[in-house]
Formats: C-alpha cells, sequence, structure tokens
C-alpha cells in the first residue's frame, strides 16, 4: 500500500488492510503463487494437449465434421457457463476450497475422456471437463487479485499468458508424441499428477481469509443463461441452407420450425435470465456491473478475443494435418510461432504495465495486431509458404497476448471489492461464449464451404487421376485399389467419395494421392476463408478498447481494499 493512499484511510481500516496484506507475505506468497500456476498449467496442458490429435481422434472414434467442432465446443461452453457461478461463489465461500474442487472435477473429466468409445462419450466427459475449467480460469485470477495489487498484478498477468502460450504450445507437441508413439487416449492422462501435487501444494501454503456471507446460489439465473445460449449456439452449429439439407450435411435450414424454436426459445430464455438477475439477491451476473463503462467495454473485447484465440486452437490443428498433409507432431511444431507471438507480448507488456502503470496504449495497438492477424490468416490456402503461415500466427498470436489478460485486470482494477468474483467470471464467461459462438459459425460456414469446394474438386479429379496415370514412377494400381475398397465409387455422375459425403473425418494416409490432393485443396481453402470472415470482428475490439477509460492502476490488493472498505464502515462519521 503506497503512503499516499495509507494517509487516506482511517487508522481502524489500517489496521484490517494491514491484518490482510500480513495474511500472504514473502515465500508464503509466492508457493501460494506456485501452487495457482500450476493449477493453471494443468488446465492449459490437458485441454491443449489434444489439439493437434484431435482430427485423429475424431477420424478413429468415426466423428462427423461437426462431432469434432463439439468435441471442443460443448468443453468451452460447459465452461463458459460455468464460469459466473464459480466466480459468484468465490464472492460468498472459501476460495481455496473451490480451486481445489475445480481442480478435481477437471482431472476426473480428462481420465473420462481417455476411456471414451465413441463421439457422444467423448463429449459428455469434454463437458464434464469443461466444468472444471470454468473453475480454473476463473478463480485463480481471482485469488491472485486477492493476494496482490493490480500495479504489481500486472507482471503476474505476463506470467499467466507466458503459462498459457508455454502450454499452448508444449501441449500440442506433447500430445502429437504421445499420440504417434503411445496411442491418443494417454493425452488425457497426462496432466493427472501435475493436478494432484497443485492440489497439495494448494492445501499447504494458500491461506485466505473468508468473509461470511450467506450463500445464495442463482439457480434460476444459471439454468435461464445456460439454455438460451445453449440453443443459439447449437443452432448455428447445426443449421444449414437447403443444398446443405438435401446433401446430408446439415439437419435443418436455416428457415425452418427448428431454427424458429431454437432462436426464438434461446433468445426467451436470455430475457427471462435478465429479468431474474435484476431480482435477485445475489444475481449470477450483476446487471449494475454494466453501469461500470470499464466492464462494459471488456466484455465487449472479450467476446473478440475470444474468437481469435479459440477458434485459431481448434481450424490451425485441422490446417496442419488435412491440408497439408503434417503428422501430429509436426502439426504442434508448426503452430510454435503463433505461441511465440502470444508469449512474447504477454510477458514483455505485463513487466512493462507494472513497472509504468500504463496499459491502454498497448492493448489498444495490440487490438490492431488481432485484426491484422486474422485478416493475413485469411488468405491461407492448402499450398502457402510456411514462412507466410508462420509470420501470419504470429502476428495473431502478438495481438491476442496483448490483450486477453490485460482486459480482466483493468476490470479487476475498478470493480468493487464485493463483486471481484462475479466480475472477473463474467469477463471469461464473454470471453468463452465469444469463442464458442465464433466457432460454432465458422464450423457452420466451413462445413458449407467444404461441401462446394470439395464438389469443384471431385469434379476435376478424373482428369488429375489421367495426369498420376501418365507420370513416370506413379502406381496406377493404388487408385485401383482406392476404387475396388471403396474409398471411391464410380457412376454415372462421377467421382465420389462416401467417406466424405457421410460428413466424416477424412484419413488421409488412407486415401490414394489424387483424392488427398482434393481433400488438402478443399480443407486449405475453406479454413483460411473462415479466418478472414472472423477478421471484421476484431474491429469491435478495437473500438470498445479504444473506448476503455484509461484509469492508473491501484496499488492495493483486493484483500485490503475490501478490508479497508468494511473497517471504514464502521466507523462512525460523527467521530471523525
Amino acid at each position: 500500500m503506497s503512503r499516499t493512499e495509507t494517509q487516506n484511510v482511517p487508522a481502524k481500516a489500517r489496521a484490517t488492510s494491514h491484518h490482510a496484506e500480513d495474511e500472504l507475505h514473502g515465500g508464503s506468497r509466492k508457493l501460494a503463487l506456485t501452487g495457482l500456476f500450476m493449477a493453471m498449467a494443468v488446465s492449459m496442458i490437458a485441454m491443449t494437449v489434444v489439439g493437434t490429435s484431435m482430427p485423429i481422434i475424431t477420424a478413429d472414434l468415426g466423428a462427423t465434421q461437426t462431432q469434432l467442432t463439439w468435441v471442443v465446443t460443448a468443453t468451452m461452453l460447459a465452461s463458459a457457463i460455468s464460469t459466473p457461478i464459480w466466480g459468484k461463489l468465490a464472492d460468498l465461500t472459501n476460495k481455496k476450497l473451490l480451486v481445489q474442487l475445480s481442480l478435481v472435477i477437471f482431472t476426473v473429466g480428462s481420465m473420462l475422456a481417455g476411456i471414451s468409445q465413441e463421439p457422444n462419450e467423448l463429449i459428455l466427459f469434454r463437458v464434464i471437463q469443461g466444468l472444471g475449467a470454468g473453475g480454473l480460469g476463473a478463480l485463480i485470477q481471482i485469488v491472485i487479485a486477492d493476494i496482490v495489487s493490480p500495479l504489481e498484478r500486472g507482471k503476474l498477468m505476463g506470467i499467466m499468458g507466458a503459462i498459457m502460450a508455454v502450454g499452448t504450445v508444449g501441449g500440442p507437441l506433447l500430445g502429437g508424441w504421445i499420440t504417434d508413439a503411445f496411442g491418443w487416449r494417454w493425452n488425457f492422462y497426462v496432466a493427472v499428477p501435475i493436478a494432484i501435487a497443485a492440489i497439495v501444494m494448494l492445501q499447504l501454503t494458500l491461506h485466505l481469509h473468508t468473509e461470511k456471507r450467506k450463500v445464495k446460489i442463482d439457480y434460476w439465473g444459471a439454468l435461464l443463461i445456460s439454455i438460451g445460449f445453449s440453443s443459439i449456439l447449437i443452432w448455428v452449429t447445426l443449421a444449414g441452407t437447403e443444398a446443405a439439407v438435401e446433401a446430408g450435411r446439415s439437419p435443418f435450414a436455416w428457415a425452418s420450425w427448428q431454427t424458429g424454436a431454437m432462436v426464438g426459445g434461446g433468445l426467451l430464455a436470455l430475457v427471462l435470465a435478465v429479468i431474474v438477475e435484476l431480482r435477485v439477491e445475489e444475481p449470477l451476473i450483476p446487471m449494475t456491473l454494466f453501469k461500470n463503462r470499464t466492464f462494459t467495454m471488456a466484455v465487449i473485447a472479450s467476446i473478440a478475443v475470444g474468437l481469435g484465440m479459440m477458434g485459431t486452437s481448434v481450424f490451425l490443428g485441422q490446417y496442419m494435418q488435412l491440408a497439408r498433409g503434417k503428422t501430429p507432431t509436426e502439426s504442434g511444431l508448426l503452430t510454435i510461432p503463433m505461441m511465440a507471438g502470444l508469449l512474447i507480448t504477454s510477458t514483455v507488456l505485463g513487466q512493462v504495465i507494472s513497472r509504468t502503470g500504463k496499459w491502454k496504449r498497448y492493448m489498444v495497438v495490440g487490438s490492431f495486431v488481432l485484426a491484422l492477424g486474422l485478416f493475413m490468416m485469411g488468405q491461407l490456402r492448402y499450398d502457402t509458404s510456411f514462412w507466410y503461415v508462420g509470420v501470419s500466427m504470429f502476428v495473431l498470436g502478438a495481438g491476442v497476448g496483448a490483450c486477453m489478460q490485460n482486459l480482466v485486470l483493468v476490470v479487476q482494477n475498478t470493480v468493487d471489492p464485493r463483486e471481484l468474483g462475479a466480475a472477473s467470471s463474467s469477463v471469461n464467461f464473454f470471453r468463452t461464449i465469444g469463442g464458442t459462438a465464433g466457432m460454432s459459425a465458422m464450423t457452420a460456414i466451413l462445413v458449407f464451404q467444404l461441401g462446394d469446394f470439395m464438389k469443384t474438386g471431385m469434379s476435376t479429379l478424373g482428369e488429375k487421376i489421367q495426369a498420376f496415370f501418365q507420370n513416370q514412377g506413379v502406381d496406377p494400381h493404388g487408385i485401383a485399389a482406392c476404387i475396388e475398397d471403396g474409398t471411391i465409387q464410380v457412376n454415372d455422375g462421377g467421382m465420389a467419395i462416401p467417406a466424405l459425403e457421410s460428413g466424416q473425418i477424412p484419413k488421409l494416409a488412407e486415401i490414394c494421392e489424387p483424392v488427398r490432393t482434393v481433400i488438402e485443396e478443399a480443407y486449405g481453402h475453406a479454413i483460411g476463408d473462415i479466418f478472414l470472415y472472423a477478421s471484421p470482428i476484431a474491429i469491435v475490439a478495437i473500438i470498445a478498447i479504444i473506448f476503455l477509460p484509461n484509469i492508473p492502476l491501484g496499488r492495493m490488493s483486493n484483500a485490503e481494499k475490501l478490508a479497508a472498505q468494511q473497517a471504514a464502515e464502521q466507523i462512525d462519521p460523527a467521530s471523525l
């Protein structure tokens, strides 16, 4: 606490504030922070270790493109919906116990996912993972805010960004190696020892003061918010054009009774959720927070940043393996530039913000870099030079690293200390919802684009096969074998690939060369297009960050501010 701030707080408040500050300091605080960072590492590794292996996992389980996306989307949706619940509980009860509980839930979900036998089982167990991940994502930031001031927190946010970057790089690399060496199921067990160590470390080192408040869970708010967002996101993923419905790529059309039911029902549930949140005593997402301009602008920006961060994590793995024919290990190595950009900007800017107290200029520049990165990624094709792919990923990662964690920091700096948990978790909630909604929309576009590009590619397949026949050294029996085993079907309408028409993720290693080229061209073009279509969303982040109030970072931790506020409320104004 600075001298100026100390002088402005009454003596009783200062005494209480110093008591809060002394709960964790020096070596004890460092050990507690280490435990928290280990918990975060568990979440990052377990979530990212399957990234590069997902095409192989879903192909092995016989999943469709839509199911592949929902293996990821279901986790994110469960994480998003549970995040405000964890955050509200953090305002009402024991934060340490909540962190440990979320670790246990996450670990159990991971282990169950490893024994999945079919796509729907995997999706269900990934939902359990998401429930735990929602707690870890929100609670770790809340606990850090409780023991560290906003000014010091800048460099810790940088460390968290670095953990995210290392986890996002190391996870896919580790997952690719595990998949190639032992099989994909072992990916889900790799974080278990770290999770156990983190639980023990937190039990021994993390000691927090918990304000005694009556726990009142907003069950109706949680239910209505879950129904509202889930209905709309599922609709975005499943709906399609009439042609897509006829081809079997979508179960119902955009203009259909299913659309009316899901969209109408979802919007109605969200309207009712707002009414509930305005009336209940302990709302899950306090509507009063939106009166705070910093909170509102940060939420809007977080939606766009979530799209940039989470969309790339899913579709880059598909691009590397399905458009470039790389193995899971190679795919992980090739995504290092993006994580390098995120690592460098988050750590360097975290240090700079803590030393100078200035944050806005860096976030504004970062939002422009994010938009540029998405536009550059929009130019990807199946034969794009890898140096261009690497530069594009680095730029996108730098933009995400400059904005993501700092949006939570500026919100924590301005909200009432009693609402820190709800405010922090709400920013994470909307970021995850933005990423989930973006992924659902991007998947819908990808499925539609793939159908068109695949149809165009198949129309010229006969010419490509003839060209392969004419080239010396190319064995035409490979193509004959593809026709013989049913990979290619020849009929009056030309040639078709039944596995692709069913919507399943192809195993490129089992497909003959000319057909493989058609698939790679289709995936490369379609994935590039969805990044291009997503780039205008970054303009929303630019505008929102520009309108963030440039409030200096404070020097008191949340526990200190809360203690000072409580003591000040107990003082008789007449005695001052």
